[in-house]
């Protein structure tokens, strides 16, 4: 149980899943783009919850996020997940990032900054330096869809990603019915679908995990 639920959390720092439906869409306005609040399930059982915030200065962005599951089995925590992680950006380019993750008791440590014309991280597999503008799996920010690689939160690796629209598809966001295009997005050990709004509005996320579960977050 700890393998594949480890596996769908591994890049996931926020998400959402909304119900398809046949209803005559229309656009979407989210009443408060800055702070999400989900409920997390693996398939159909609630687990947790994943809170996110963003605070907007100018050009400047501040995430903070924190998540808490449980999964339980005849009564006991068989798995225990805690993720805390703060992001400032400038523009579309990340400038530092600090975060904590107790997956079941292993613990991962990442602290990266920008560093001159480059991007520093530092985790538990030492000290990696990288390019400049690099980009978390944010999907607040459309632009991610354009990354060829992206910043894993909770492990400080910089992932190879592939991401491919799909299909333009009708969702029910606080029951109103939306029209959305969803995008596939793959990466190591993760395999994501993530809809949008026609105007680039984050609307909703599901991951497979290890046999063929699905991970998925609830707006309340």
């Amino acid at each position: 149980m700890k393998k594949y639920l480890y596996q769908g959390l591994l890049s996931l720092t926020g998400a959402l899943l909304l119900t398809v439906t046949g209803a005559t869409p229309v656009d979407y306005k989210d009443p408060d783009e800055q702070e999400w609040n989900f409920k997390v399930y693996l398939d159909d059982n609630e687990i947790g919850y994943h809170n996110f915030s963003l605070v907007e200065d100018d050009d400047r962005q501040r995430l903070v996020t924190e998540a808490d599951f449980r999964v339980r089995f005849l009564f006991l925590t068989a798995y225990r997940y805690e993720h805390t992680n703060q992001e400032t950006w400038n523009g579309n380019c990340l400038q530092e990032i600090s975060s904590k993750t107790n997956a079941n008791g292993t613990k991962f440590s990442v602290r990266g900054y920008q560093a001159g014309d480059g991007f520093s991280v530092e985790s538990d597999e030492g000290l990696t330096e990288m390019g400049d503008c690099v980009k978390t799996f944010a999907y607040w920010n459309p632009n991610i869809l354009n990354e060829p690689w992206l910043l894993n939160s909770q492990t400080g690796e910089l992932l190879s990603v592939e991401i491919e629209a799909v299909a333009e598809e009708t969702l029910n966001v606080r029951g109103i019915d939306v029209t959305a295009q969803r995008y596939h997005l793959e990466a190591k050990n993760m395999q994501l679908d993530i809809w949008y709004s026609k105007d680039k509005r984050w609307l909703a996320l599901e991951s497979t995990v290890k046999g063929n579960r699905k991970l998925r977050y609830e707006l309340i």
